[in-house]
């Protein structure tokens, strides 16, 4: 079994979405398959997220994010910023020497310790779920200096200081969440695909609801994107029901979502529990914006046995299908919304029929298989670097 070492910036409990969950519980799958995993994240913490409970994680690293924005830094301090990461890195590689490395959630992060960890020559996986390999390079303080920077200068700053001042992708095997993501990164060579999903044991199916009350709800993080001001405006056309809006995020974002009209039936309850969330629900709500990634909301409701309303966008389609699974209806558009949920009040087996599809889909989208999909890369990996060289 090989030894890990998984870089990111978040980790749980302290995390704002499904990125986050997906490598906890990947994580916790090659552990179940007996490789030695330590985690390095950021130092990042929010209040009230509970103890961590995992073993060897450590948050010691340092990033340019803060309060959902990249403060300005003086070359000084991104210097110092580097500096710190690259011995905190070389510090857990002395004490934890990995067979390979796992690059996750990096944006905002020092991309300099990916090209620290090639010229070490280890082996290298990255799980890609949104576009950092594309922001990555622009949101790190310190690379930025430098992209448009003499090669000959940044070549002499790196041998006066030991700092990469590059990044190079091309040594990574790379696994995409999506086909989507994958395409929209650009297919690097070589590239894969390993769709996350659900643990059937955090997210069991639930009774059924007694009749229709209109309980809708929309969980995840809270962010302009996720549309939920779209399921609040469709609230107008809908005068029996309420939104529970389970998640945390965005504070401004939250604040603005407040003062929005149709606040008065909706519930924000915060960083609760999403099965929890899912099984009080008639119906839960997807109507995200934006081409997503992927979008594990969806998975998770179905495998606790409501009803979705979905926009299917980005890596979404690679799953939801209407009228099987789901309702679909365009991105930003409450009153469609609205229609569909009130095709689902109104048709008993319609929701029935959307139960089934979605626990269907739900136990082919398992987290169980992508542990099992990035644990097979893992072993061929670390048997790659410590096969005998050819004579």
């Amino acid at each position: 079994m090989a030894r890990v070492l998984a870089v990111t910036n978040l980790y749980p409990p302290h995390h704002l979405g499904g990125y986050e969950v997906i490598q906890s519980g990947a994580m916790a799958g090659l552990r179940a398959g007996g490789h030695a995993v330590r985690v390095l994240a950021s130092r990042t913490t929010f209040p009230g997220r509970g103890p961590q409970t995992e073993p060897d994680v450590h948050r010691d690293l340092r990033w340019y994010w803060r309060d959902h924005d990249f403060p300005a830094m003086s070359p000084r301090e991104r210097w110092r910023l580097e500096r710190d990461n690259a011995a905190t890195f070389a510090r857990h590689l002395r004490e934890h020497p990995p067979d390979v490395l796992f690059w996750w959630a990096m944006g905002g992060m020092s991309l300099g310790l990916v090209e620290q960890g090639r010229r070490a020559g280890l082996p290298a996986l990255g799980y890609v779920a949104d576009d950092w390999l594309a922001y990555g390079p622009r949101t790190d303080g310190w690379l930025r200096l430098w992209r448009r920077a003499p090669r000959l200068l940044a070549r002499a700053v790196e041998r006066a200081g030991g700092l990469p001042t590059r990044f190079e992708p091309a040594g990574v095997r790379w696994v995409f969440i999506s086909e989507f993501q994958r395409r929209r990164s650009g297919s690097p060579p070589g590239s894969l695909v390993a769709h996350p999903g659900v643990d059937p044991a955090r997210f069991p199916p639930a009774p059924p609801r007694p009749g229709w009350k209109g309980a809708l709800a929309c969980v995840g993080r809270i962010d302009p994107r996720k549309g939920i001001d779209v399921a609040m405006d469709a609230l107008g056309e809908l005068p029996h029901a309420t939104l529970t809006v389970t998640g945390a995020g965005d504070d401004s974002h939250l604040a603005a979502l407040r003062a929005r009209a149709g606040a008065a039936r909706t519930h924000f309850a915060g960083h609760g529990d999403p099965a929890a969330a899912y099984a009080a629900a008639d119906a839960v709500l997807f109507p995200v914006t934006w081409e997503e990634p992927f979008g594990l909301v969806p998975l998770e409701a179905m495998s606790v046995g409501r009803p979705v309303v979905a926009t299917g966008t980005g890596g979404s389609a690679e799953y939801l299908r209407d009228g099987e699974n789901c309702l679909l209806v365009q991105p930003g558009d409450a009153r469609a919304l609205a229609g569909a949920v009130r095709r689902l009040g109104a048709d008993a087996a319609l929701r029935e029929r959307l139960v089934a599809g979605g626990r269907a889909t739900a136990a082919r989208f398992t987290e169980e298989g992508l542990a099992a999909a990035l644990g097979a890369q893992v072993a061929q990996l670390a048997a790659g670097r410590s096969a005998p060289p050819r004579r």
